[in-house]
């Protein structure tokens, strides 16, 4: 085996490498030789073998591929016994059994020509036979790896994949693999160029994105990648855009009024589109998904998706039209007129507004289960539909229904009418009025439908006035001429085939002045009427015009409302205005200031408040003859908002009833004020929070801050700020709650600290200055302080402090001198540098004091 010694068998063996290296067949007997081909892989197991026997001594040597030098020896053995030569190692794990060498952990430095040399015993001799491997070194694929031209390509442009391995023998092949970018299994690109270790994609289009794997292979073994992925950037293409619910109309889309409306956009691009939404042009929204709720009519018109990329900035547009359908106001009205010369009845149904127009029909009795067949066959009438019926063929009490359908109007909606003729018969009366100047005729015949025609004629035939509807009145002026002449008042109706008459006389005899005011006579009785010298005449309704019929004024002013007569003729009549809610106003009320003559009354609105106001006034003046209305709309504006407010600061106070209160404003518009408001933040539960109060009013428009008080400690306030523009407030601030106010125990520190420092320093300089003054006293205090020398070297006091001590022992020597017999004789002054004894023994020493304080 190898790694095993020669031992002491095979010590022959050793004298025998020279020769079997140098290949010198043995001469013994015959001589063998095969050459064959060995493949190996790296890192495997190889087993060569030297023959079909097993010989007694065999010999391995290796020449390396290419190489010319001699060869290495590699093993050598004698039966059980086998040496391994040094430096076999580079080769792989070696080893000789029975003369077969095995290579263990096969290196790619075993590819080369393996000789084996061995002696094969025969009968009665010995063979000699050599062997020649050729062995060939397979390395297994390592692991590929991907590059990529660019990870995040531009659509259109060219992107390249190639696929390298670090090792491998070749022939190597390559293959690529596929996977959309939201999941799946691979699969094998279609349609992309490229072959081998590259793929080519030219130009590159948004299919191409997702994940690649590539997978190289050679006789050994095959490896994939780790997936790579390839981002595709496109777009954004066409936006498309979808409605909800979904109603499309050429060119858009169409909703009905009060409607929620989801407008959705799609333009697929890479990175995702941004949308924003553009209404008639101006920005609306921004986001995906528009969401309209109870859109209403002024939201028509052109919606436009505008996507943008925002990577490669590129941007596509789609707009639609989007209707909004609303209904008229209110319901159909169902009339009925008589026309053709009062023989026919003209049916008529109108529904103004709306859009689009509703559309409209009549059904008569006996018609409704005919009604999809006359749909089909009638052209739709729109607004108005007019349906004339002749009169003699119309039965009295036939009932007729108006039809009207709209888009928006899941069941539609209808009117009927009934045709009937009035019961009894018309009914005649004369009235003398104005101071018995005019006598006024009158004929009625009041219900019907259509109503009866009433036409006032004369006793020669003549037709007086025009034809009116259930009452026809005629205004003569009275002359004696008139006396005994007859009247007649002719009603006819659609229905009725005979028209239907009254009489009426008047008297004679009379003096104007002894008719009383109000007296009638009817068919059969007669009226003493005074008589009439002027032709006869229709009296006229009376006749007014308003200064202008729309009058606008700002909330708080006041809006004058004028009216006067047109013309000269109104019998008497007098002019009423009346409020939005039909309410006569009468004289001497504060809200309105009532101006009259006899040819103009005006009506002045003071104070006008928003929007109670505001509204419809009429003017009217009626008389026997009629009556007339004009109506004037007053329009109460508002102010324009004013700016919004913030609340920058809101403090208690100390003592918490007071708070301190800071705001600023935002945006720009007029402003005459501001107004603070309060209540309890906290309240029970189940219970909704209190309505705001008033804590502040008035407050001027430059001032930005305000000190409210009479807060209760207890309750916790929420405040909010209004700026005021006169009378229109805006938005209110956001609520706050006031803050803790802040901890104010600092300065006063601060101050006693200081204030104790400067306590400290004027005791200190004063006992400096009485230790100063009063050296004599405490010299070894005084000595403490000022004198720092040591006693090796004593400080020379200086002159300025020992002047008042020497004076005072020259004083007292003099003194002395002068006591102990007045001699004059002056006393030597010893030298300041010579201090005695005494008084160098009772200098200072400088001792060093430790003080140490535990807290």
């Amino acid at each position: 085996m190898g790694g095993s010694g020669p031992g002491m068998g095979g010590s022959w063996l050793l004298c025998l490498l020279p020769a079997l290296v140098a290949a010198q067949p043995l001469d013994a007997g015959s001589v063998s030789y095969e050459e064959r081909t060995v493949t190996g892989v790296r890192g495997r197991a190889v087993e060569l073998s030297c023959g079909p026997a097993v010989p007694a001594v065999v010999f391995w040597s290796f020449t390396a591929a290419g190489s010319t030098g001699p060869p290495q020896a590699v093993a050598v053995g004698s039966g059980l016994e086998a040496m391994v030569a040094p430096g076999v190692g580079a080769l792989g794990q070696a080893s000789l059994l029975n003369g077969t060498l095995e290579l263990r952990e096969l290196r790619t430095a075993a590819a080369g020509r393996f000789f084996c040399q061995g002696l094969f015993p025969e009968p009665g001799r010995l063979r000699v036979g050599y062997a020649a491997v050729l062995l060939r070194v397979l390395v297994p694929v390592s692991r590929p790896f991907v590059r990529l031209t660019a990870a995040a390509a531009v659509e259109g442009t060219e992107v390249a994949l190639m696929c390298a391995v670090r090792e491998g023998t070749a022939p190597l092949s390559f293959s690529w693999q596929h996977r959309e970018p939201r999941g799946g299994a691979l699969a094998a690109p279609m349609g992309l160029g490229g072959s081998g270790a590259e793929l080519r994609l030219a130009p590159a289009n948004r299919s191409h994105a997702g994940w690649y794997v590539c997978t190289a292979r050679n006789e050994v073994n095959n490896r994939s990648s780790e997936p790579v992925y390839l981002d595709i950037i496109y777009g954004p293409d066409e936006p498309a855009i979808s409605m909800e619910p979904f109603s499309p109309e050429q060119g858009g889309f169409s909703a009905g009024e009060r409607e929620d409306v989801v407008l959705s956009c799609l333009a697929p691009s890479n990175p995702p589109s941004r949308y924003i939404w553009l209404h008639n042009g101006s920005q609306v929204h921004t986001g995906q998904t528009f969401v309209i709720a109870a859109i209403a009519r002024g939201q028509a018109g052109t919606y436009t998706c505008l996507a943008e990329n925002t990577h490669l900035q590129t941007r596509t547009q789609a707009t639609i039209i989007l209707t909004v359908y609303y209904p008229p106001a209110g319901s159909p009205s169902c009339s009925a007129l008589a026309t053709a010369d009062l023989r026919d009845v003209a049916l008529r149904c109108r529904w103004l507004g709306g859009f689009p127009p509703a559309q409209l029909r009549w059904v008569g009795p006996g018609e409704e289960e005919e009604e999809e067949e006359e749909e089909e066959a009638a052209a739709p009438s729109f607004s108005m539909a007019t349906n004339i019926r002749p009169g003699v063929t119309t039965r009295n009490g036939s009932s007729f229904a108006c039809l009207a359908t709209h888009p928006t109007l899941r069941e539609g909606a209808m009117c009927r009418t009934t045709l009937w003729v009035p019961a009894g018969s018309p009914a005649c009366t004369a009235v003398a009025s104005k101071h018995d100047e005019f006598v006024m005729l009158r004929c009625r015949w009041e219900g019907g439908m259509p109503p009866a025609t009433l036409r006032w004629w004369d006793s020669r035939g003549q037709v007086l006035g025009v034809p009116m509807p259930s009452a026809a009145v005629l205004v003569l002026s009275a002359d004696a001429s008139l006396g005994g002449q007859d009247f007649i008042c002719v009603a006819t109706h659609p229905l009725r085939v005979a028209a239907a008459q009254c009489h009426l006389r008047l008297g004679k005899g009379m003096s104007p002045r002894a008719v009383p005011s109000g007296a009638a006579a009817r068919h059969a009785g007669s009226l003493h009427s005074p008589s009439v010298s002027v032709p006869s005449r229709c009296a006229d309704i009376p006749k007014l015009e308003v200064e202008r019929s729309e009058v606008a004024v700002l909330e708080g002013g006041e809006a004058r409302l004028a009216c006067r007569w047109c013309g000269v003729t109104h019998l008497g009549a007098e002019m009423v205005w009346y409020d939005p809610q039909e309410r006569e106003v009468p004289p001497g009320m504060a809200k309105y200031w009532l101006e009259q003559d006899e040819a103009w009354a005006n009506l002045t609105v003071r104070d006008a408040e928003w929007p109670g106001d505001g509204g419809t006034y009429r003017c009217t003046a009626a008389n026997a003859v009629g009556t007339t209305s004009l109506p004037v709309h007053l329009r109460v504006d508002r102010y324009p908002a004013p700016p919004n407010v913030t609340i920058s600061k809101l403090r208690y106070t100390r003592a918490r009833t007071e708070v301190r209160l800071e705001w600023r404003t935002q945006g720009t518009g007029n402003l005459t004020g501001f107004v603070v408001q309060r209540r309890q933040a906290k309240k029970p539960q189940r219970r909704a929070p209190g309505p705001w109060e008033t804590a502040a009013g008035d407050i001027e428009p430059h001032s930005r801050d305000r000190r409210l008080g009479g807060l209760d400690p207890t309750v916790v306030y929420a405040f909010r700020v209004l700026a005021v523009n006169h009378r229109t407030a805006g938005h209110p601030s956001e609520v706050q709650t006031p803050a803790e106010p802040p901890f104010e125990a600092l300065p006063a520190v601060t101050g006693a600290a200081v204030v104790g420092m400067l306590v400290a320093t004027a005791v200190s300089l004063l006992a400096v200055r009485c230790v100063a003054r009063h050296r004599d006293n405490l010299p070894r205090l005084h000595n403490l302080l000022f004198h720092t020398a040591s006693p090796e070297a004593p400080e020379i006091p200086s002159a300025t402090e020992d002047a008042p001590a020497a004076t005072n022992r020259e004083d007292r020597a003099e003194q002395g001198q002068g006591d102990a017999g007045g001699s004059s004789t002056t006393a030597t002054a010893e030298p300041l540098s010579a201090l005695p004894d005494a008084a160098a023994a009772n200098l200072p020493v400088d001792v060093p004091i430790v003080v140490m304080a535990t807290p």
